[in-house]
């Protein structure tokens, strides 16, 4: 007798915010949030169709990732910020271009920094909402690891800052 079963279940909901009361008291319909106009995370070029290397899929050029490094140092030393806590963060979908984070620790998509502690490094970049408790990991653009030089195969500990 054979038995399936289905990666469905274990899927990663998409984060979802009710509609005004108004729309909300129609059957209590809920949608997608909306990710604000300064992310940006859609304006990095994808990565072409045979990207094979990291070089390849990372589309975040050289000054971008300049000028994020440059803005969380900046940030870090006027004390800006407010501490989300540390997480561990893996590679996430390096098709998916820019500086980002997907963290448990972030209840709202915006701006902030993250801090590598090994080397010292930070970057800023985009704080998107993952669904699950706040000790599970997170996932970060194949940029913002490369930013931070920190390694792509390894689980990476982070100090995660909104802005």
């Amino acid at each position: 007798m054979a038995c399936g079963l289905s990666a469905c279940a274990i899927a990663p909901k998409p984060a979802v915010e009710a509609l005004p009361d108004a729309a909300a008291s129609e059957g209590g319909i809920t949608r997608p949030v909306a990710r604000p106009a300064t992310l940006n995370t859609t304006l990095a070029a994808r990565p072409p169709a045979g990207a094979r290397t990291a070089a390849q899929f990372d589309t975040t050029s050289t000054a971008e990732k300049a000028a994020a490094v440059e803005a969380a140092k900046d940030a870090a030393a006027s004390g800006e910020g407010r501490a989300l806590g540390a997480t561990i963060a893996s590679l996430g979908d390096p098709t998916q271009p820019g500086l980002w984070i997907k963290s448990p620790l972030v209840s709202a998509a915006g701006k902030g920094r993250v801090v590598y502690p090994k080397n010292g490094k930070a970057v800023e970049l985009d704080l998107i909402p993952l669904e699950g408790p706040k000790t599970a990991g997170s996932r970060m653009s194949l940029a913002a690891l490369r930013a931070l030089e920190a390694p792509l195969t390894d689980l990476t500990e982070l100090q995660v800052f909104a802005n």
